[in-house]
Formats: structure tokens, C-alpha cells, sequence
């Protein structure tokens, strides 16, 4: 299982909890592996029955985390009547447990086990028309369902290359687990915690060689890094504004990809956000606005899609996403400390 949540809090800092970047990991790597060995034994059965009490724990331990899937749950119902009831706690365990079912899904997507013919694409138009056309661009994803089938499947379509900028300080266990699966990926990899003018002048080579730069556009960046809020699930959020910054700067389209379940498969969604991004400077703010609303209004549809497939377990509506509260801390280290001392 991996799992985000928080750190030990520090004395030094009284009121805060850390941004999602700072969330700690809890992997266990030969857990994973176990569960992984199961299934390649006995089926997905036997693994849903055997993981089923590990997210039951996690569920129990991690306030955080069950209280965002709640809060998360209750706005997709109330904009999107996704889940067709008032969401309760078996809502949001289901919530949890699609997250420890969508783990398995990435260790077969990466390492080619995945039965790739029930997957259904949507707009996969769209994307032969750009490879056609010999220019790549940035596509945009969102922290929704299995994004692995999507990295497995650029590697099976012809013309594809794909660049993924990702922030992996938080699950650096997990992606070693994955590159242990497909050691020979032609996927490129870049760390984004700071995107140099030297990588920006590769990323732009790449793109011009009809390359395309993958980017998720659903976390906010910490450290006062740039960000708007606009309506997501019928209240303002904070989005980053990176991804149109870098699509302005490399003049090129912007696309956005997303995965969720579908039946017995998933499906992969490919839309055109914007052909060609400009950010004049008069009206620079109101523009990185409007192109953030039109992203959350992409998201909206995809998880009303699919209600339990997006895993963002923090505080996401939060006015500042670092203030989740010492309490929800503390909480945290004493129900964790009191299941350790009644076992």
C-alpha cells in the first residue's frame, strides 16, 4: 500500500500542517510486493480480500485523509449527483479502498500485465491529429485514477513520445517500485521542483521534435508558488498556473489527459484545451483564470464520471492548503499511538 499522510508536527511551527508536497509517504515496499505476489497467484479476488483490512487501517489511523475523501465525496454529490446519496463513512472507505485497488492497476500497467484491451479511449483523435501534424505539446492530467495505464499506453502508440514532469519527493518508494517493473521505458521522467531555463530550452527542442510534456494541473505548488482560485465542485480552489505558463512560453497546444474506471476496464480521455496559448501581459491574471476554469470544468466531468478515482487526500478547498490544522495532527498521532497501545 502507499498512502500519503502527515509528518510529526514541529514545536517551532505551532499552527500549521505540512502543503501536499511535504506529506510524508507510508509505503511498505515488501507489502506491496506481497500483495502483488498474491495476485499474480491467486487472482484479484484473493488481493481485494487480503488488502481490504490494510485500508481499513489506514482509514482508522489517518483523520486527514478520511475527512478530505468525506468532503471531496459530499461536493461531487452535491454538484454532480455522482454518487446518487448523501456520502457517508462506508463512502468514503470504498473511497480509500478504489485508491489501494487503482495500486494494483499501476503495477500491471508498468509492467505490461495489464489486459490493455479493456481500455477505451475518447478523443484519441485528437491525439493522432497532433502526432500527424509532427509538433507535440503539453498535456495536462490530474491526480484521477490510474495515470500508469496512460504512461503504459504511450509506449504501445506509434509516434508517441512522452516527457512527464512530475514531484515524486513524496512517494520516492513507490516510483522505485514502478521503475523495478519497466526498467527499459522509453518514458522520460523530469523532477519539477524547479524548472531551470536549461530544461525549459530542452523541453521546447523536445516539443518542436513532436514531443509531448506531461504535467498535472490539480496540485497546487507550496512555497508561494503561483496559483488561482476558481470554481471546482461549487467552491473556489486553488490551481497552478505552471502548465499554461509553460505552454505559453514553449508556443505550443495544451491538451488534457485523464484515466477512471469504466465497467470492467478504464478509460483514457484526450481533449484539446487550447490550441495556442497567449498571455498578454494587460490582461495576463484574467487569463491564466479563465484557462484554469476551463481545466476544473474538465475535471468536473471526469470525476463525476467516476466519483472514487480521484486521490487528493488533503485539504483541497482550503483558503491557505498548508492550514490543515495542528488538530487534525495531533488527532492523527494519538489514534495512531492508541491502536499501537491496545494492540
Amino acid at each position: 500500500m502507499s498512502i500519503v499522510h502527515p509528518e510529526s508536527p514541529r514545536a517551532a511551527e505551532p499552527t500549521r500542517s505540512p502543503h501536499w508536497s511535504a506529506i510524508g509517504e507510508a509505503t511498505c515496499v515488501w507489502g506491496i510486493w506481497l500483495l502483488y505476489g498474491l495476485y499474480r497467484a491467486f487472482g484479484r479476488l484473493l488481493f481485494r480480500a487480503v488488502m481490504y483490512p490494510v485500508v481499513v487501517y489506514f482509514w482508522m489511523a489517518y483523520p486527514l485523509a478520511r475527512r478530505s475523501s468525506r468532503e471531496y465525496l459530499t461536493r461531487v454529490e452535491s454538484a454532480q449527483g455522482a454518487i446518487g446519496m448523501q456520502p457517508t463513512w462506508r463512502h468514503s472507505l470504498r473511497h480509500l479502498f478504489s485508491f489501494g485497488d487503482t495500486l494494483l492497476d499501476k503495477l500491471l500497467a508498468i509492467g505490461g500485465r495489464y489486459h490493455f484491451e479493456q481500455v477505451s479511449k475518447e478523443g484519441a483523435e485528437v491525439l493522432r491529429s497532433q502526432i500527424a501534424s509532427g509538433q507535440g505539446g503539453i498535456i495536462m492530467t490530474a491526480h484521477v485514477g490510474c495515470l500508469e495505464l496512460c504512461r503504459a499506453m504511450a509506449n504501445r502508440l506509434d509516434g508517441l513520445r512522452l516527457t512527464v514532469l512530475v514531484n515524486s519527493t513524496h512517494a520516492e518508494r513507490f516510483n522505485r517500485i514502478l521503475a523495478r517493473l519497466d526498467p527499459d521505458s522509453m518514458l522520460q521522467l523530469y523532477q519539477i521542483d524547479d524548472i531551470s531555463p536549461a530544461t525549459a530550452l530542452e523541453l521546447s527542442a523536445r516539443i518542436e521534435a513532436g514531443e509531448f510534456v506531461a504535467i498535472a494541473g490539480d496540485r497546487a505548488p507550496a512555497h508561494g508558488g503561483r496559483a488561482v482560485r476558481v470554481p471546482f465542485l461549487g467552491a473556489p480552489a486553488r490551481f497552478p498556473v505552471g502548465p499554461y505558463v509553460l505552454a505559453s512560453l514553449l508556443k505550443c497546444p495544451l491538451f488534457a489527459m485523464g484515466c477512471v474506471r469504466e465497467e470492467r476496464g478504464h478509460l483514457i480521455r484526450f481533449t484539446e484545451l487550447e490550441r495556442a496559448v497567449t498571455l498578454p501581459r494587460a490582461t495576463r491574471e484574467a487569463r491564466l483564470g479563465a484557462l484554469a476554469a476551463t481545466y476544473a470544468r474538465w475535471l468536473e466531468d471526469l470525476v463525476a464520471r467516476s466519483p472514487y478515482d480521484w486521490f487528493n487526500f488533503y485539504d483541497f478547498w482550503a483558503d491557505d492548503p498548508i492550514s490543515i490544522g495542528r488538530r487534525d495532527m495531533q488527532q492523527s498521532a494519538q489514534e495512531h499511538d492508541a491502536q499501537h497501545t491496545e494492540s
